[in-house]
């Protein structure tokens, strides 16, 4: 089975950001990048279900610039197979961004995708269920328990007050909580690992924003 992962590049959550000149983004100047918190758990749940399965092969995507390479070869070092940049400088609303992911994953062919819940950046919290709208695949959010069994999914994601669990099918999109599951980090020989790794570039898929930020 093909896994995806999709990733974000995100500032650290413990930098000091600011509004840069044009008033509409945030300026870059010593701002610490990394990979979105959320999207460890959804790589660490894409490894342990490869584990799980015995086979299969993980890929991490993610939409950027070169610098988003970082956040890629962590997933790598992590036990990630390969990696896929989507290429674009410039920054896309969230229906933009899954347009882009989907076609990724619509070319990947994969069934099962993983995403952390939101991103720490803009926090819209709607990405992996735009990305499974345009798909026509199910969707699992806030997910805090798994299991795949075949074509069957069961999950357990966080409501208001307390747990849902509910059923369904691949090709799914799972998007990660907090409590999923606990992240690996690094060892000194996936860090090494990860140097041998493709990491494949793409121009991503054009878009026409439908929305525009007037000021920050």
């Amino acid at each position: 089975m093909k896994i995806v992962v999709c990733v974000s590049h995100v500032p650290d959550t413990a930098t000091r950001v600011k509004v840069g000149n044009d008033g509409k983004t945030i300026d870059p100047a010593g701002v610490t990048f990394t990979i979105n918190p959320y999207d460890e758990y959804a790589v660490e749940e894409a490894l342990k279900t490869k584990e799980k399965l015995g086979s299969g092969e993980v890929v991490v995507v993610t939409l950027g610039s070169d610098n988003s390479k970082e956040t890629i070869r962590k997933a790598l070092a992590m036990g990630v197979d390969s990696g896929v940049l989507l290429k674009d400088e410039n920054p896309r609303d969230s229906l933009g961004i899954a347009k882009a992911l989907a076609e990724e994953i619509k070319a990947q062919g994969a069934q099962l995708i993983f995403m952390g819940k939101q991103s720490v950046d803009y926090d819209n919290s709607i990405v992996g269920q735009l990305t499974a709208e345009l798909l026509d695949f199910n969707c699992v959010s806030v997910v805090v328990k798994l299991d795949i069994d075949g074509e069957k999914v069961l999950a357990e994601r966080e409501i208001e007050g307390g747990r849902e669990v509910v059923q369904t099918s691949l090709p799914v999109i799972i998007t990660c909580q907090k409590g999923l599951n606990e992240p690996r980090y690094a060892s000194l020989k996936g860090i090494m690992a990860a140097k041998k790794k493709t990491i494949e570039e793409k121009a991503a898929a054009s878009y026409t924003p439908t929305s525009e930020v007037i000021s920050m």
